[in-house]
């Protein structure tokens, strides 16, 4: 159901404190905490002696003691301490210990063989350190749907039409036809849709007046990272092989799905815009309309998922299904290349 060997975001990095947090990512358990000298540590939630939850217990230094009968756990998940039965602590006594890093201020866990857990294959986020561009501070959402929903949603360009009316639509994004793309990371869907009205999200945000050249691309990546770029340029520049003049206007969201199960997703997001990085006014006027947006994509899709759970009629797939679909299918052999 999930790739395994490869790095999730468990959420940002500053609610991660040095004090125990439970948390489910692919369905398991896991407690969460800082060490003294503000290392991550996130173990298996489940004491080996009867499977209390760790994150019921306390932090003792950099430690976990169990709530029961205090068995103390170090930051690799081995039994360092049995209070009952000092000097004979279990062989058995150890718990599950997880890779984390912190990057671009989001907190990643490896999910697979740590052995196989390498901070260099964390996704990559040009421009993060530019001082030219500007970010807004994101968000997280819990999505009561599976992730793939929350995929595909980020791979089809053309619901805002319907979805995003007052936000994200525009002319042209119901029904300008949509170039797919396959990548060695996943897929991308994208369009260039020609002298059109700016949309509404966008309009006080462009550095220029009139219509648009508008570019939506809409990128998955293994696991599940959307990279939704817009590129607005004045009527007449734009196109594939056109350069970025200077009052073009790039402002790439980045969204990160990663599941808790199988019913339900953490999403988390942020923006980067190519203009105004000191500009915080602009940053939060950017991220009440995203979250304004993405609150009208988590009333859909929890009703998607409701809806394909208990079917009680066939489905069918239209046209603009064909990114998710094949990302679907790239994603449906990245898994099976992990089992045994």
């Amino acid at each position: 159901m999930y790739m395994r060997n490869c790095w999730y975001v468990a959420g940002w990095s500053k609610d991660y404190e040095q004090k125990l947090r439970a948390q489910t990512v692919l369905g398991e358990k896991i407690v969460f905490y800082r060490q003294g000298d503000g290392k991550p540590v996130a173990l298996e939630d489940a004491c080996p002696h009867r499977k209390l939850p760790l994150s019921m217990g306390q932090l003792a230094g950099d430690r976990v003691v169990c709530g029961y009968h205090g068995l103390t756990f170090d930051c690799s998940g081995s039994c360092v301490e049995a209070p009952t039965q000092r000097g004979n602590i279990p062989k058995r006594a150890v718990v599950k210990s997880y890779p984390v890093e912190d990057r671009y201020g989001l907190l990643w866990i490896w999910m697979g063989d740590a052995d196989k857990a390498t901070p260099d294959e964390i996704f990559h986020i040009p421009n993060y350190d530019n001082p030219a561009w500007g970010a807004t501070d994101g968000g997280s959402l819990h999505l009561g749907c599976n992730y793939l929903w929350m995929a595909d949603n980020l791979l089809d360009p053309s619901h805002v039409a319907w979805v995003h009316v007052t936000s994200f639509a525009g002319a042209g994004t119901d029904d300008a036809a949509l170039d797919l793309e396959r990548t060695d990371r996943g897929v991308i869907v994208s369009r260039w849709i020609y002298d059109q009205p700016v949309s509404p999200y966008y309009a006080p945000l462009v550095k220029f007046t009139g219509n648009c050249d508008r570019k939506q691309h809409y990128e998955m990546c293994f696991p599940a990272i959307g990279v939704n770029m817009s590129i607005y340029c004045p009527a007449g520049s734009g196109g594939p092989k056109a350069p970025h003049g200077d009052l073009t206007y790039v402002n790439v969201s980045y969204n990160f799905m990663t599941p808790i199960d199988e019913h339900n997703t953490l999403y988390i997001w942020f923006q980067h815009r190519n203009t105004d990085p000191d500009d915080t006014a602009i940053s939060e006027q950017m991220n009440a309309g995203a979250l304004m947006a993405f609150n009208e994509d988590k009333v859909v899709l929890e009703a998607v998922h409701r809806g394909m759970e208990n079917k009680t009629s066939p489905h069918l797939d239209l046209g603009l299904d064909a990114g998710a679909k094949l990302f679907r299918l790239q994603l449906g052999r990245q898994i099976d290349a992990e089992q045994p």
